[in-house]
């Protein structure tokens, strides 16, 4: 839980010891404006990879989704090994339309959801060690509506969905993003289809810090828009996480059409 990291521990990392690539710009302006630098830098990149602002332990596990799946008519959750599934409605307040989203993460991982009040919903689904920089958030983009056959789109379709994914936090500016590779799977449920994207891009940061990152996303379209799960970590803990991220975008499934969330949605 991002609350209970200490500035210490994020200063530490952020200047490497715990992976993050990063570089200081070559005007070197002494250790005061270094310490400032980690301050800036550190507030940056908390708020680059925290989607909600009031974060929960993920509840529920197999048995509980698996029953909820059902009750929509739909096939058990994808769970790799050694992750947990979460299960939410995205879309229950007026302003936005609902969609089932669905996906495995690592069970120590902390979970946000959307936030409801009187003025709608707001924030996203998310799950992440926020102190180690590894995250998994969904994405809805809805400027292309729903797209059919969308593992048949080019390649720049995806890294424009991935990059406004990535961008939605003004206060940082993303370079070199490149799509890798990219993998078409089909879904469990009629003719969802699926595309895997790997991908890389360089976080910058106000402080003069450039920040390595690797991620794969899975991209669907569901209803009326194009839906978006990006997982993502440091360059060198990709080392690491890569398994993981990869089970985490291959168990992605979305669902809307035909299903009723009438007794789940906000008045």
């Amino acid at each position: 839980m991002v609350s209970s990291v200490s500035f210490l521990a994020l200063s530490l990392l952020l200047v490497g010891a715990d992976g993050f690539s990063m570089k200081m710009s070559a005007q070197t302006d002494g250790r005061r404006s270094f310490l400032a630098k980690i301050a800036t830098t550190t507030a940056a990149v908390t708020a680059s990879i925290v989607g909600a602002p009031s974060p929960a332990l993920a509840v529920g596990g197999k048995n509980k989704v698996n029953a909820k799946l059902q009750s929509f008519g739909l096939p058990p959750a994808a769970i790799p090994d050694g992750l947990t599934p979460l299960l939410h409605i995205y879309g229950k307040g007026a302003n936005r339309f609902p969609i089932l989203v669905e996906f495995s993460h690592p069970v120590d991982w902390v979970v946000t959801y959307p936030n409801n009040d009187a003025n709608g919903e707001d924030g996203t689904i998310q799950a992440g060690e926020y102190a180690k920089g590894d995250t998994a958030t969904f994405f809805l983009y809805e400027a292309p509506g729903n797209v059919k056959s969308i593992t048949s789109k080019p390649k720049e379709f995806f890294e424009q969905a991935i990059v406004k994914a990535i961008s939605q936090k003004g206060d940082n500016v993303y370079q070199d993003f490149k799509v890798t590779n990219l993998e078409p799977v089909k879904g469990d449920y009629r003719d969802q289809e699926y595309m895997i994207v790997d991908f890389r891009y360089v976080l910058l940061t106000g402080a003069g810090f450039e920040v390595d990152r690797r991620g794969v996303a899975s991209v669907t379209s569901e209803g009326k828009a194009v839906e978006v799960l990006w997982c993502a970590s440091t360059r060198q803990r990709f080392k690491k996480t890569e398994q993981s991220l990869r089970g985490i975008a291959g168990s992605f499934r979305c669902y809307t059409d035909g299903l009723n969330f009438s007794d789940e949605l906000v008045a």
